[in-house]
């Protein structure tokens, strides 16, 4: 993958060192303008770039960066302030009682009821031209292409029941063994199907720090063992929202003339996360709140924060589609080939 363009002076520091040999990273302040992390293209641009030194890495770039103390020390105090800003903008709700570990796969099927963020999938099924579906696609390439890859890094990180619960999870995720099966696999056929360049990391430059920052949220959950009940709750929610969009999103291709290779993986999604939604509530996030009852809050943290960043997402779209403009960064900047 080759580095993406900066977005200011952060992430121009850290992309023009990854050019270089480890050791020197003269970095502006990190401490950025007052604002939303959420939307700060600088922040999670370099969030991103950081993370994505833990999955496949940038051509030309020195695979030692990844534990460079230099870089580290950098992304700390960007992480800090984009968790410091998923705290306050989620309420995390209390279980029955408080402190139950028993409440937690109720608390969390209360919140997933609750939300009502922007109905983005109905949009997608009904109305959405083939250019904004193709859009659409594009903004969840950053995360589909490496789906399941950040919760993977809890694998380790856990015992028991819950271990069990993610790995069985997981399996599904990677095909069960089969590459054909990957859900990253079948997403990049949905890609193909919509002109899109499948490449891993080629939609970055053209989406928003919004598109970024649901991403990052998942690496930033699953690259600390002290977060470990985040990843949990993130992965749960993600689940337990899940079949019916992707039943939506499935129509929508389907009306916009998809085939049934271009929709496998929305029609996929719509058996397995009612599946996984189960194992997800019960049998990894009940499990790890039995067994570590401090965890608690951050499982429902990691839930909330979840469907935040999503209900940002979505919002973000159909406002600029409400208005005729592109949802894109930089707009026309994919490269799209359809037959004609």
């Amino acid at each position: 993958m080759r580095l993406p363009s900066p977005r200011g002076p952060v992430s121009r520091s850290v992309i023009t060192a990854l050019r270089r040999d480890p050791g020197h990273l003269p970095v502006a302040s990190a401490a950025g303008p007052d604002g939303d992390p959420v939307t700060d293209e600088d922040l999670q641009l370099t969030l991103w770039v950081c993370y994505e030194l833990h999955y496949r890495g940038f051509e030309g770039t020195d695979e030692r960066w990844e534990w460079d103390p230099g870089l580290l020390a950098l992304r700390s105090v960007l992480e800090n302030r984009f968790e410091d800003a998923l705290r306050a903008a989620v309420t995390v709700p209390p279980t029955s009682p408080p402190t139950s570990p028993k409440g937690v796969p109720r608390a969390l099927a209360a919140l997933t009821a609750a939300d009502d963020g922007p109905p983005l999938s109905v949009f997608l099924a009904r109305k959405a031209t083939v250019d904004q579906f193709a859009e659409f696609v594009a903004h969840r390439s950053v995360y589909h292409l490496k789906e399941a890859d950040p919760h993977s890094f809890g694998i380790p990180r856990l015992a028991g029941p819950a271990k069990a619960a993610l790995v069985e999870i997981q399996s599904d995720e990677y095909g069960g063994g089969r590459p054909d099966r990957m859900h990253q696999t079948m997403f990049a056929a949905t890609m193909r199907s919509l002109g899109l360049d499948d490449s891993y990391g080629e939609c970055v430059d053209a989406v928003p720090a919004v598109t970024l920052a649901s991403s990052n949220a998942i690496s930033l959950f699953g690259l600390h063992r002290r977060l470990r009940g985040a990843l949990a709750g993130h992965l749960a929610a993600f689940e337990m929202t899940s079949s019916e969009p992707n039943r939506r999103y499935g129509n929508g291709l389907r009306r916009l003339g998809g085939d049934a290779q271009a929709t496998a993986f929305y029609d996929e999604h719509v058996t397995a996360d009612a599946v996984h939604e189960q194992i997800a509530a019960h049998d990894l996030c009940g499990s790890l709140a039995a067994s570590e009852p401090g965890l608690v809050p951050d499982i429902l943290f990691g839930a909330a924060a979840a469907l935040m960043l999503d209900a940002r997402f979505a919002g973000h779209l159909l406002d600029r589609w409400a208005t005729g403009q592109s949802s894109l960064r930089i707009p026309g900047a994919l490269a799209v080939a359809r037959p004609a």
